[in-house]
């Protein structure tokens, strides 16, 4: 009897499926290798093998199938898939793909801003901005030796006989100084409060007797020059650097600038990032979706993600899975400064945005990452030209479309591209440790990033939130973070301290 099995095409490369992948650590480092080379606008190099490193030239096709050599079906399913409508979809061939366009270097990169004209703006409303702009001090920090505590301003070794002192004056924050501190002398003195000339401790008031118009230590206390007292210049100098470019403005940042007299600061534009989500069944947000379509969730997701990273989200109209209609949204995506797509990445028949990519001339930096979920995730960037026939390329994040999965990778990958394109000295992901409350269980071979929920305590719980798979956004919604499973782990204890990545 005939096997109604598809028969594998000839030729099938099994080990090509993972030439495409890697590891979750190595595609962190292309992104911050990619962001450190187009800040300091160097051309990005390719590999010693490469066509491009030996001076051939990559031309634009139309992507391009090879029958692949024989293998056993399984392997043939393992990378093809079945896609809907039965029958497989061949991989591409990618002439121009880099999986390790600049090396396997460790380490954090940090590279200069400025490559964009920097914007202006009043010190109210800089918070959450990159800066553009060194601050500096305007003066000595303090500006003079201050009192930390409310006391009496003496010398030390006069206070440590335990005789009465004569208090002879008093100075408050603000109060100019009018003489000096006299041997046998104590100013009653208030915090923040320059010190007199002549004084080298503060006394507080808790360790002092008072009586009539004298003061002296108590005599179970003892205190040393300079305590109770920041000295002059002690926190910076005049025209020290107080914060660098590239540091994304908080309170404290914002603060320091007004102590120093900023009116404004110049900071980087906001990324302009354009979203695309792609696929048949997407229909608008008010629109009652039909027995098989659902409604376009992760445009709104991704765009309040963008929005949270201080970028300028431009979402695109939703591409149907159609060669023509995502050709036409990639060239409405150019004036962009990123683009982020969603859906369309995997290996179905109808999952067309690589053909759509590569038709465009793509450079891609890798093709899939060994993480769950998101493996299907590329990264790369687009030729684009100006008015003068030149430009830097346009970055491009092709995202998983199960909502979970766009979610990681974008907090993975999206949000590092977006801050370094901000200019963000520290692009990040971010991650923090916690106590695992149960145990979690599974295969080694890829880094994992699983729903939970953390309390964010002093010692901080996390715990696992159930969910039936990557499509599930109640599951999404109950989550704050993702915990991290290392690549080789097949369990995890309860009580165990584990990494999350920061939602």
């Amino acid at each position: 009897m005939k096997s109604t099995q598809p028969t594998p095409p000839r030729s099938f490369d099994a080990a090509s499926a993972a030439a495409t992948r890697i590891r979750f650590q190595d595609a962190m480092d292309q992104i911050r290798r990619y962001l450190a080379f187009r800040a300091a606008e160097q051309e990005i190099p390719a590999p010693e093998e490469h066509p491009l490193a030996r001076g051939g030239s990559l031309q634009l096709r139309q992507p391009l199938r090879e029958p692949p050599p024989a293998a056993s079906f399984a392997a043939v399913r393992n990378w093809y898939g079945f896609p809907s409508g039965g029958g497989f979809r061949p991989p591409l061939t990618r002439p121009d793909f880099l999986p390790d366009f600049l090396g396997t270097g460790r380490g954090p990169l940090r590279f200069r801003a400025g490559r964009r004209t920097p914007v202006p703006l009043p010190l109210d409303q800089v918070a959450g901005r990159v800066l553009a702009q060194e601050i500096r001090a305007d003066r000595d920090q303090p500006p003079f030796p201050r009192a930390t505590r409310d006391g009496f301003a003496c010398r030390a070794a006069e206070a440590n006989t335990h005789r009465f002192l004569l208090l002879t004056g008093r100075i408050r924050a603000g109060q100019p100084i009018v003489g000096n501190l006299e041997p046998g002398e104590a100013w009653e003195i208030m915090t923040g409060a320059p010190l007199p000339p002549g004084a080298d401790a503060v006394l507080m008031v808790e360790h002092c007797e008072q009586s009539s118009n004298c003061v002296r230590l108590v005599d179970a206390r003892t205190v040393t020059v300079g305590e109770n007292i920041v000295p002059q210049a002690a926190e910076a100098h005049a025209g020290d650097l107080l914060v660098p470019v590239g540091v994304r403005l908080g309170a404290s940042q914002v603060s320091i600038a007004a102590q120093n007299g900023y009116r404004e600061l110049s900071v980087a534009p906001r990324p302009r990032v354009a979203i695309l989500t792609t696929g048949d069944e997407l229909v608008p947000v008010d629109q009652r979706p039909g027995p098989s379509q659902i409604r376009n969730s992760n445009a709104s997701m991704l765009a309040a993600l963008v929005t949270a990273l201080d970028g300028e989200p431009l979402i695109l109209p939703a591409a149907a899975d159609h060669a023509a209609v995502l050709d036409e949204s990639l060239r409405q995506a150019m004036t962009a400064d990123l683009l982020l797509i969603s859906g369309g990445i995997s290996v179905g028949r109808f999952d067309l945005v690589e053909e759509s990519l590569t038709r465009a001339g793509a450079r891609f930096f890798f093709g899939g990452v060994a993480i769950q979920p998101g493996k299907p995730v590329a990264f790369g960037q687009l030729p684009r030209a100006d008015s003068a026939g030149h430009a830097q390329p346009l970055p491009f994040l092709a995202l998983p479309g199960n909502p979970i999965s766009s979610t990681v990778t974008f907090h993975l990958f999206g949000g590092p591209l977006i801050a370094g394109l901000a200019e963000d000295s520290e692009p990040g992901p971010r991650f923090a440790l916690a106590q695992l409350t149960g145990e979690w269980r599974g295969r080694a071979g890829l880094t994992r990033f699983l729903p939970a929920s953390c309390d964010f305590s002093a010692c901080p719980q996390v715990r696992l939130v159930p969910w039936q798979s990557s499509g599930d956004l109640a599951a999404l919604a109950r989550s704050n973070c993702f915990v991290a499973i290392d690549e080789n782990a097949e369990s995890v204890a309860d009580g165990s301290i584990v990494p999350i990545l920061l939602a």
